[in-house]
Parts: C-alpha cells; sequence; structure tokens
C-alpha cells in the first residue's frame, strides 16, 4: 500500500483517484473541527471567563495587570480601577488592563 501525505490529498483529487473531491473535503473539514476544539474554543472560554472577571471587580479584590503590576482594588469605575500597589501609591488603570487575578503573591508581600 503506497502512502499517502496530506499535502498531496488535493493533487490526487484534481488527478481524480479514490474518492477524489468528497474525501478532501470531508479531511478539511476534520481538520477544521479538530482547529475549533483546540483552539477557538478554548480561546473564547477564555476571554468570557476574564470578561466576566473584570465586570465583577470590587473593592479588595487581588489582581494583575498587562503590564505585571500587582495590586489591590480601592475602587471601581465605570471603565477604570483604582489598584493600590504599594503604601502611598495608587495607579489608577483601564478595566481593560487588568489580566486576571493574582494567583501568586505579590514580591515583597507578607502572604
Amino acid at each position: 500500500m503506497d502512502t499517502i501525505f496530506l499535502s498531496h490529498l488535493p493533487v490526487l483529487a484534481a488527478q481524480g483517484s479514490g474518492g477524489g473531491l468528497v474525501a478532501t473535503l470531508g479531511l478539511y473539514a476534520v481538520i477544521g473541527l479538530i482547529f475549533w476544539f483546540l483552539v477557538i474554543s478554548p480561546a473564547r472560554r477564555q476571554r468570557k471567563e476574564l470578561q466576566d472577571l473584570v465586570q465583577a471587580l470590587q473593592k479588595g479584590d487581588e489582581v494583575i495587570t498587562n503590564g505585571g503590576l500587582y495590586g489591590t482594588v480601592i475602587s471601581v469605575q465605570e471603565h477604570t480601577v483604582v489598584l493600590k500597589i504599594a503604601d502611598n501609591a495608587n495607579v489608577k488603570i483601564a478595566k481593560s488592563a487588568v489580566a486576571g487575578p493574582q494567583q501568586n503573591p505579590a514580591p515583597g508581600s507578607s502572604k
């Protein structure tokens, strides 16, 4: 039995061998489904979870920003969040800059 590589399937289909067009379209559909379940679906789920987290932010939550700042939420406005990043150091950031909940204690914290 000859070995058929995936890259040769369109050429074989054009030559009229085997199931031809139906087999090629079926193969592309299977590849598309695999791509959907391995890449697109998990990315959509992560984006939805982050969006829910950002909408539910409240005072006292510990978060990390896209820039790598660890902080505690002091106040939440419609589009911004004020974080306490150190004693007497507060920063105002966009809600979209919140990367997620703080997983590990911030460096230098007493936790």
